[in-house]
């Protein structure tokens, strides 16, 4: 099952069910596993502790 393809069925979901108050959430849970995966292999994970 490709990327696109999950995408493409929680976003038909969501316009189904009239979710469309999880956008932002899911949006921000997305990109702060981002920043934590990202932070963990790079100089900057000092500085992200400052943030929480």
């Amino acid at each position: 099952m490709s990327k696109i393809s999950i995408l493409k069925e929680l976003w038909d979901f969501l316009k189904v069910r009239k979710r469309f108050w999880l956008a932002p959430i899911l949006v921000i849970l997305v990109l702060l596993s981002l920043l934590v995966v990202f932070a963990q292999s790079s100089a900057v994970a000092p500085f992200i502790y400052t943030i929480f």
